[in-house]
């Protein structure tokens, strides 16, 4: 029986893990993979406070999680497949089933995260984290002065290409139909910047490289040509997708899956909290995540102290 078991072992989960710590919840952290999330897949990250000229994103999570073992945190590799509820004491005590176990806690925060929508094309999954990307603000210092392309024409691809246009060289926005999904003025502001370039009615067919990206093959969707593109890296930005589709019969969730929390990070269902990118917000940084992290666990250290 824990007070608290932490699911997901990402920026969120883990700081909300050291402050469980400095709160002595009897606490577990269940992650399936290891530590670190979807950041994991930027090598470096230099928007983190604290790190003028940025830090080894490993080397990021090591500190993290050595912070929680330092205070007796305990983790367990696990896959968590269901939550279900039973009141005990007119309070609800949780059964967590996992892959290789069972566990019951008194209070549960989620910290699944998110993973970004991928494209599916040859090349991609190899290359990524060698010129494909899926983080601008993670990733876009590492293109100064190079070409690069993005995918995705909704305000986050927007918003993403003219950031990347103040590091790069260049930057072609790559979109599958003739009108961006974006707000107008991001638009304009795009199409008013000379660094900036559209390829609309294509799609990518292919990320090219041996070692790291070096071209894209790009068809047309009306005429099926395709043509290629030298460039150094590729940014996608087609979407995210929360890891929550164990929770969707336990907890209110939006129409894309995110859940949702009022402002002290409580969810729909009592001694539930959520933190990081599984969460229903508008900005996905490290930053923030750590934040909801501290937030989640105050949550639920208040709610194990009124109990």
């Amino acid at each position: 029986m824990y007070e608290l078991i932490i699911i997901g072992a990402g920026p969120a989960g883990l700081t909300a893990g050291i402050y469980a710590g400095r709160y002595r919840l009897n606490t577990l952290i269940l992650e399936k993979m290891t530590p670190g999330g979807q950041i994991m897949l930027s090598s470096r990250i230099e928007n983190y406070p604290g790190f003028p000229g940025g830090i080894a994103t490993q080397e990021l999570i090591d500190r993290f999680k050595k912070q929680v073992d330092d205070l007796g945190v305990n983790f367990a590799d696990e896959e968590v497949q269901t939550i279900s509820a039973s009141v005990q004491l007119k309070r609800p005590l949780y059964h967590i089933q996992g892959r290789d176990k069972n566990y019951e806690t008194q209070s549960v925060i989620i910290a699944t995260g998110a993973a970004a929508k991928r494209l599916g094309v040859a090349g991609e999954e190899r290359l990524t984290g060698r010129g494909v990307s899926y983080c601008a603000t993670c990733d876009a210092p590492l293109y100064r002065d190079k070409e690069v392309l993005v995918i995705g024409g909704g305000d986050r691809a927007l918003e993403e290409v003219i950031f990347l246009s103040s590091y790069a060289a260049k930057v072609t926005l790559v979109h599958r139909r003739n009108q961006l999904r974006a707000s107008k003025i991001l638009e304009e502001r795009a199409r008013a910047n000379p660094k900036i370039n559209f390829i609309l009615d294509s799609v990518i067919a292919e990320i090219i490289g041996k070692d790291r990206v070096e071209a894209v093959s790009i068809k047309n969707v009306l005429t099926a040509q395709a043509v290629n593109l030298s460039c150094q890296g590729v940014f996608i930005f087609v979407g995210i997708q929360p890891h929550t589709d164990f929770l969707k019969k336990l907890l209110q969730l939006d129409e894309a899956g995110f859940i949702i929390t009022d402002e002290n990070l409580a969810t729909s269902q009592e001694g539930i909290f959520a933190c990081g990118d599984c969460r229903k917000k508008n900005l996905y940084q490290v930053i923030n995540a750590c934040a909801e992290g501290a937030v989640a666990a105050y949550s639920a250290h208040k709610y194990i102290l009124n109990q």
